[in-house]
């Protein structure tokens, strides 16, 4: 059974492993690494004459892998002394023929020819090739899959490790976030009183310097700057995306995306919250949330 990427562990986009390995003549280097990426593209550089081997690699990394720019290599040699040579017979009898009918010419025109030897023929240009590569790869592919999945186990390590550290790093930063929404909303309620206040010095100078004027249009209109003011519904959208990001960061899995839109989403209302708060120590809070907010979104961009 394939194994796949552990279930409820944050991952991170970037990680890196390497194995080396050998079978009969063939030496080789694997590695794979990965970077940040909005969706999975997984990249493979392998010898294309082992047959099947790219084919049958593909899903092995994208098994473990759900978003990232994933690049495997695989470097391989070979032992030419361990490879020895091989005989190409076409070649041979070819040549054997043609000595054949050399010597029996020589032997119509009288000379003597030494005779021939094997290493003689063996010598001569293409009738032993060097190294040549074996026609089946079969066994030599089987070998190489064997290895794959300890080379994917210690490069999901690897991220699940740097995962782990993003998830600590995200909470604390989860949790000064929620600290300063709550300042927030005890500022928000302590400027209520002032915010009223105003609105009726508002009214009543509107009130005193407008002849014909509708006192009710006038309250209408005041009534409505009062609800644009108000940031009770930010504050409380806040709290809910304090809640929904904690449980991704608690339940793990590739839930990069999710935790991206959540930023999206915080940044909006810390915006929000900003140009309404009419208030210096308000908009401090909401600039010190803006500022928190971006650090964590540079921290989400490396989750996968």
């Amino acid at each position: 059974m394939t194994k796949t990427s552990k279930d409820g562990a944050l991952r991170s986009m970037t990680g890196f492993s390497a194995a080396t390995g050998a079978f009969n003549s063939f030496r080789w280097a694997w590695d794979i690494r990965s970077v940040n990426g909005k969706g999975l593209d997984v990249r493979l550089r392998v010898p294309d004459w082992i047959d099947g081997l790219e084919t049958a690699l593909r899903p092995l990394v994208a098994a473990r892998a759900k978003r990232g720019n994933v690049t495997l290599s695989l470097r391989i040699t070979r032992d030419d002394a361990a490879a020895g040579l091989s005989l190409n017979e076409e070649t041979m009898r070819a040549v054997v023929q043609s000595l054949l009918t050399i010597e029996a010419e020589a032997m119509d025109q009288g000379l003597s020819l030494a005779p021939s030897r094997a290493t003689d023929i063996a010598s001569m240009r293409g009738v032993m090739d060097a190294g040549a590569a074996q026609d089946d790869t079969g066994p030599l592919r089987t070998a190489l899959l064997s290895e794959v999945p300890a080379l994917l186990d210690a490069f999901d390590d690897m991220r699940t490790r740097e995962g782990s550290a993003l998830r600590e790093v995200m909470l604390a930063q989860l949790t000064e976030v929620g600290k300063l929404t709550e300042q927030a909303a005890a500022l928000a309620e302590k400027r209520k009183d002032d915010v009223a206040a105003n609105l009726k010095r508002n009214l009543a100078r509107v009130l005193d310097n407008t002849d014909g004027a509708d006192p009710d249009r006038i309250a209408q209109e005041l009534a409505l700057l009062a609800v644009k003011s108000d940031v009770t519904e930010e504050i409380d959208r806040l709290h809910t995306h304090i809640k929904a990001a904690g449980a991704l960061l608690n339940d793990g899995g590739a839930v990069g995306r999710k935790l991206d839109f959540l930023m999206q989403e915080f940044n909006r209302e810390t915006n929000t919250l900003c140009s309404k708060a009419q208030n210096a120590d308000l908009t401090a809070v909401g600039l010190a949330l803006k500022a928190l907010i971006d650090q964590m979104r540079e921290q989400v961009q490396n989750v996968e």
